[in-house]
Formats: C-alpha cells, structure tokens, sequence
C-alpha cells in the first residue's frame, strides 16, 4: 500500500496537465465528437494505465466529453501511483490530437466538480445506518466506523457525510450540498451563485469552503482542497 499524498502535493503535480485535485481524487475532462470518439479515446487510456486501470481509474464517456477520475480505491485516496497514472494519460491523450483539462473558462457548461451531501445529526451512529440502507451504500474504502462517510458502491451517486451538532435545530436546513470544485473555479462559481439571487452565509472557513445560501435560506457550500490542515 502505497502513502497518501499531501493535498497540496497532489494538485501542484497534475495542476499543469490539465487535471485538477477535488478532495481526494483527480478529476479531467477530455472534449470529444462522439460516443465512437469516446470509446477510442477510452480505449487508448486503459491501454496506458494497463493493470493499474481497475485500480485506480473511472470513467464517464458522454457524446461530447469523457470525464476521468484518478483515485488509489482501495485506500480511498490519493498515492504517486494515481500522479504516475494522470501523467501517463495525459501524454497519451495529446499523442491522439487532444488534451486534458478542467472546463474551467472554456465554455463548458461547467468545471469538473464533485457533490457530496451533508447530513446534521445529533446522534450519527444511530442514523448513518438508515441512510445506508435506503440508498443502498456501502463504507468508503478504510473508513467503516459508525460516524464514518457512506459512498455508492458503483460511483454513481454523491457521497454522503454526517456533521455532528451540538443540541436541536429547528431554525435552519439540516442537509446541505457540498460542491468540490477546482480551487481555481471557487470565486466564479460563488459569483454565479450570488448573481442568481444566492447570499453569502459565511466565508471564516474560507478557501476550505463557502457557505451560502439561496433566498429561502437552503443552504449549500463551495468548497476546495485549499485551507485545510495546513497542505
């Protein structure tokens, strides 16, 4: 098993590739003309992660665009091994005429992102277990304890994470999203949020994350690998 790389560590190595860092995994997007054009480009990037594919490698092929995902998935988190491997496709890629890139001011319909949802409890251990039954999840990678983070088993879903409060709360929603976006797609996707009639909550945790809220007071954060445990 290999050790898990600094936040920073694992954005300043693939940042130039096209890739970008969100909490745990690497993220790219590659533009294609077809679902054909996505095979063959899917294709080529398998060929060149070879047997460390269904390790550490996803993917999502749409007729416009193929969205990749790096990640150790047995640990749950990054390694040089998932550096190695963004690295290789990325070469790969632009030996077939194309690149690697985050849709960020490109205009994409939006950035690579990932979602996770967040659930206030008092008592976590007591409702985690329904949460994970009605959506039919499974414990993330090294994570199984009773407060620990829930995951979709095929990847298909958002993440779900619970947040322990401290007494009742009645005056407030008590699920939000989580929005992980590139470091360098935070004060756009905030400003496109307040512009659509948002508000901004709270920005003391910032650039970790940005709490907002729309005009009902239903909230949702941006958030970024950036200001958390010092990396």
């Amino acid at each position: 098993m290999q050790e898990a790389l600094s936040r920073r560590a694992a954005s300043d190595a693939i940042s130039d590739q096209g890739w970008r860092y969100l909490l745990g995994a690497l993220r790219t997007s590659v533009p294609v003309g077809s679902l054909v054009e996505a095979a063959e480009v899917m294709a080529r990037v398998v060929a060149a992660c070879g047997s460390d594919a269904d390790g550490h490698l996803r993917a999502d092929l749409r007729p416009d665009r193929v969205v990749l995902t790096l990640q150790s998935l047995d640990q749950a988190a990054l390694t040089a091994c998932d550096i190695d491997l963004a690295h290789r496709i990325s070469a790969t890629v632009r030996n077939g005429g194309r690149q690697t890139g985050p849709d960020i001011g490109t205009g994409s319909p939006r950035s690579v992102q990932l979602v996770e949802i967040a659930i206030d409890a008092l008592d976590i251990a007591a409702v985690r277990p329904f949460w994970k039954a009605v959506l039919s999840y499974t414990d993330e990678a090294g994570a199984d304890g009773p407060e620990d983070p829930i995951v979709d088993p095929v990847g298909q879903g958002p993440a779900m994470w619970f947040q322990q409060m401290d007494r009742p709360r009645t005056d407030r929603n008590r699920i939000h999203f989580d929005i992980c976006v590139p470091h360098d797609e935070a004060p756009r996707r905030i400003e496109a949020a307040l512009t659509a009639g948002g508000r901004l909550v709270s920005a003391s945790h910032a650039p970790a994350f940005w709490v907002l809220a729309d005009i009902e007071g239903n909230e949702a954060c941006v958030t970024t690998w950036q200001g958390r445990d010092g990396a």
